[in-house]
């Protein structure tokens, strides 16, 4: 079975610096029939004006995952990380025990567009770490790159989740298949450009869950950047 959910129906933060937009209930949004999708909890798509950003806070428990869409993305935690996030690069923190950090507009001048995940983390209290890597455009080009993983296996980052994380960028007409073990649950989120999904458009922003099905797939109907989660 797939739900659909569409970017006009996701919540909407306005705070002039920030323009936010929930697809989960977030801070002041709240909808019981939105709080997650099984161990996804977060997905923000986050605009960030020139020189400013989120000053230091708190997290604790969570497994967040940062992806830059433009601009870039300037971070500090109380780990000692310092880091910019561009496009291409995938950033994990592991709050565990807990952490503090900040993300800043590396740009004075430019905006930042990115995505804010947050999954449930399989095990609390874990000891906080931090990992970024960069994924090149031909790795995620026509295909499903597997960016983040339980194993870390094939390059991606270790995520303390039994949860897999793909990113492809789709030509139009390219299409691709996922097909999950029996039992997992799918999320499907377009970052960028139009795709089909299993005979239904999806435009930037829109998302979609499968329950029970043996293949999801997606066909370019114009040039695409999307999300794939396969989740326990």
């Amino acid at each position: 079975m797939m739900t659909i959910r569409r970017s006009n129906e996701r919540g909407d933060a306005n705070h002039g610096w920030l323009r936010s937009k929930h697809t989960f209930s977030f801070a002041n949004y709240y909808d019981p029939r939105h709080m997650g999708f099984r161990s996804l909890r977060v997905i923000n798509e986050d605009r960030v004006a020139g020189g400013a950003g989120f000053p230091t806070h708190p997290h604790r428990d969570m497994e967040i995952l940062s992806y830059v869409l433009e601009g870039a993305l300037e971070h500090k935690d109380t780990l000692g990380t310092g880091s910019v996030i561009r496009p291409g690069d995938v950033q994990r923190m592991s709050a565990g025990t807990g952490v503090a950090h900040s993300e800043y507009n590396h740009s004075r001048d430019e905006g930042v567009h990115f995505l804010q995940i947050w999954l449930l983390p399989g095990q609390r209290a874990i000891t906080p770490s931090y990992e970024q890597k960069n994924f090149s455009r031909d790795e995620k080009l026509n295909r499903l790159r597997l960016v983040a993983s339980p194993d870390g296996r094939d390059g991606s980052l270790t995520i303390h989740q039994d949860a897999e994380l793909y990113v492809g960028l789709l030509s139009p007409n390219a299409e691709v298949t996922h097909h999950p073990a029996k039992g997992r649950g799918v999320w499907v989120q377009v970052a960028r450009g139009a795709i089909e999904l299993n005979g239904e458009r999806l435009d930037a922003g829109d998302g979609a869950s499968f329950e029970d099905m043996d293949a999801v797939t997606l066909k370019g109907l114009e040039d695409a950047e999307v999300l794939v989660f396969d989740l326990a």
